[in-house]
């Protein structure tokens, strides 16, 4: 399985991804490759390519619970032209290059405080945080 936060951490909440990805790393679950990154880019298709399955992790802004975490899959209409990447175009292209489709979900945990250039998430973010990275290594252990 590969796990890619990615976000700010320089930008408040917007570090969700990667301090949810580190977390992950830290607990050392057999099997989990983590990659961390400001961005989802177009580089990003190889590694997923390579993967049986993929979970990307981002900040979600107005989320009406502590986290979100849903299935994703290429989308015809998705926009690559751009630098930054959604993980469904990370996806579109894996499949469009390497005729790969792995498995693929999405998590977002919700933020609170964005727009302050600060290092740290808030508490409320923190809360969060720790409330996926439960529910990640529970669903995980049962994956295997």
């Amino acid at each position: 399985m590969l796990l890619i936060g990615y976000g700010n951490p320089g930008r408040g909440d917007d570090g969700l991804g990667p301090a949810f990805a580190e977390r992950i790393e830290r607990a050392g679950l057999p099997g989990v490759t983590v990659m961390v990154d400001y961005q989802l880019t177009v580089e990003h298709a190889f590694d997923v390519a390579g993967a049986g399955q993929v979970v990307f992790a981002d900040a979600l802004i107005g989320g009406a619970g502590a986290f979100r975490f849903t299935e994703a899959a290429p989308a015809t209409d998705a926009d690559i032209t751009s630098h930054s990447l959604s993980p469904e175009a990370v996806l579109t292209l894996a499949r469009t290059l390497y005729d790969a489709a792995p498995e693929a979900h999405v998590m977002g945990i919700t933020g609170q405080d964005f727009g302050e250039v600060r290092e740290g998430l808030s508490d409320p973010a923190q809360g969060n945080l720790d409330r996926a990275v439960e529910f990640f290594l529970d669903w995980a252990k049962d994956r295997r």
